[in-house]
């Protein structure tokens, strides 16, 4: 049993010692876009998941996601290397390369707020100019103070 703070930790450095061999080392220009987001340990520290993201050459320019994923999968030996070499376990992890989709799902979320906050402003436009149907209170009676 190997203790989950352990396995954080490890999980950390291998995030960082990918990363920076993706900067510097790896010259595959698939890669010149992809972003480290996070690692994942097994509780035997056998197998490492890698979470990354690509972003486009330009602001409206479409992320090669395949390209990414296929450079990752080519440089997948040389980077656990750098991984047994940076971290100085006994059993290097085995690295897994999945895209992560937390941007993309917090991107979509972003959206929603916006269309729900654009909604509330019509609908706080058109009660502003609204009136009462019929009177202000209707069962307010008027008495005679004669009787």
């Amino acid at each position: 049993m190997v203790d989950q703070a352990r396995a954080r930790r490890l999980a950390k450095r291998i995030s960082s010692i990918v990363a920076t061999a993706i900067e510097y080392e790896v010259k595959d220009p698939r890669l010149r876009f992809v972003t480290i987001t996070d690692a994942k340990v097994t509780g035997d520290l056998r197998e490492a998941t890698v979470y990354y993201t690509v972003m486009g050459e330009t602001l409206d320019a479409e992320p090669d996601f395949e390209g990414a994923a296929a450079g990752l999968a080519k440089a997948k030996g040389v980077l656990r290397s750098k991984v047994g070499a940076g971290t100085g376990v006994k059993f290097t992890p085995s690295l897994a390369f999945v895209l992560d989709t937390v941007p993309d799902a917090a991107r979509q979320m972003e959206e929603l707020l916006a269309k729900a906050r654009a909604a509330d402003d019509a609908v706080a436009k058109v009660a502003a100019s609204a009136s009462h149907a019929g009177d202000a209170d209707p069962y307010k009676v008027e008495r005679d103070t004669d009787e």
